[in-house]
């Protein structure tokens, strides 16, 4: 809309823009139309718009026959877009965008996200769509330019920070470009600025504790001016030179003049995450058995694995008691289907072990509880499993848990409807064993 006409509709539909819901609307219709250009839309893409407005890039978005959400929480607003654009592929959802669970959104293919988004919410809404696992796949964001800056920061610069790196550790960050004030109705005090993240692949940067990492960088932050040595005089550093020397950073170094490699350089010398020694996995001796589950001799795993030999498997669903079931994402270590997602503990039964036995100490191997576990069904070895036999078992935690980094990667609690449609939509993000246990365990359920 031309900057008559957006005078001309707000005063129609009895809009005066508010400051706090950041109603400032783009008048500019070439930057409009370089700003979805950014976004590579394609008819295969779910768009999910936040703070739609007048429907500026909404028009444009739906011009590439993208399916399109619209999070809008000014129900005039929202009204006014169903009334101008009833594509069908047009969905308007009166909400606060902090309300909305990203989640829903693994049940669509292709999902990318742009937004206008408020200056006194970005924080909060950057941390809520760019948790993981997350469904999107690229966020396009108009921003207060001085959050742009943070978020795009490198080191040694006066917007290197905290949020930086905590963005960064997961993700690209493209400053692509200053959004003058003078662009938008009513004109703000400061500019905005144009930013595009991108998911990294999770072999792009070392296996590291994310927790580690976390708090080192929020102390090392929480006095930027002093020396990092004295800010983490608490940690259980053994030798702080030696630290600085493997990390490749001055022994008297601020924490602005570390690089994201260096503070996970930082966090691997107090919290060592190596690759595992996984001799004696390979090694281990396994039941191969008939069509019948009865063992026929043992194997090692090597040979069961590579002679696709029927062994033994057991799975295990644990539940918070809000109903969501922990899925973790496979150690990058794994022999097979490395960084999927998997049941909440799985692994081989072992030779001379029982399958409760070996569920037992999965579970405390893999998530470092003991609770009680209930036999749910019993899965036939078939192409699908790996050639496993599985019991799964399912059981309920209250006191959180406490993932084996050796074994898992990530992991996450999610509702089973939200499980259903990931799986549904893309099911090669799963390792199959885990698809069919929890396809037969819904069908008992139900």
């Amino acid at each position: 809309m031309k900057l008559s006409e957006i005078r001309a509709t707000l005063q129609e539909i009895r809009v005066s823009p508010v400051k706090t819901l950041g109603q400032n609307f783009l008048h500019d219709q070439n930057l409009a139309r370089w700003i979805v250009d950014q976004i590579d839309v394609t008819p295969d893409d779910y768009v999910v718009e936040i703070g739609p407005g007048l429907g500026a890039l909404t028009e444009l978005l739906l011009q590439k026959c993208a399916h399109v959400l619209a999070i809008e929480k000014d129900t005039r607003l929202a009204n006014f877009l169903r009334r101008r654009l009833s594509q069908s592929q047009l969905e308007v959802l009166n909400s606060d965008a902090l309300d909305f669970d990203p989640r829903v959104l693994f049940s669509r293919r292709r999902v990318k996200l742009v937004g206008n988004v408020p200056y006194n919410i970005s924080s909060a809404l950057l941390l809520k769509f760019l948790d993981r696992p997350s469904p999107i796949s690229l966020w396009l964001l108009m921003l207060q330019e001085e959050m742009a800056l943070r978020l795009s920061a490198q080191p040694r610069s006066h917007s290197y920070g905290s949020l930086t790196l905590r963005v960064q550790v997961r993700h690209h960050v493209q400053y692509l470009r200053t959004i003058p004030a003078s662009v938008f109705f009513p004109k703000p005090k400061i500019d905005s600025a144009l930013v595009k993240i991108l998911p990294r692949h999770p072999r792009e940067l070392p296996p590291h504790d994310d927790h580690v990492l976390e708090r080192l960088i929020r102390r090392g932050f929480s006095q930027r001016r002093k020396q990092l040595k004295k800010r983490l005089s608490e940690e259980a550093i053994r030798d702080w030179d030696a630290a600085a020397s493997i990390g490749g950073f001055d022994p008297k170094a601020r924490a602005e003049e570390l690089s994201l490699l260096q503070w996970i350089a930082l966090a691997n010398y107090i919290a060592p995450r190596g690759q595992p020694d996984t001799r004696a996995t390979n090694e281990e001796h396994l039941p191969v058995v008939d069509k019948n589950d009865r063992v026929l001799r043992w194997a090692g795993r090597s040979e069961v694995h590579g002679n696709n030999l029927r062994h033994r498997a057991v799975h295990i669903l644990i539940f918070s008691h809000a109903g969501e079931l922990y899925l973790q994402q496979r150690s990058r270590w794994k022999d097979r289907h490395s960084l999927k997602w998997d049941s909440s503990a799985a692994g081989h039964v072992a030779a001379r072990e029982s399958y409760d036995e070996t569920a037992r100490r999965e579970l405390k191997e893999e998530l470092g509880v003991e609770i009680d576990l209930e036999k749910i069904l019993k899965l036939r070895a078939s192409a699908r499993t790996d050639q496993e036999f599985i019991w799964l078992y399912r059981g309920q935690t209250c006191n959180g848990l406490h993932p084996n980094p050796g074994e898992i990667e990530a992991g996450a609690f999610l509702p089973p409807t939200i499980i259903d449609g990931w799986i549904a939509t893309r099911p090669e993000d799963f390792a199959p064993g885990f698809i069919e246990c929890w396809k037969a365990y819904r069908r008992k359920a139900h």
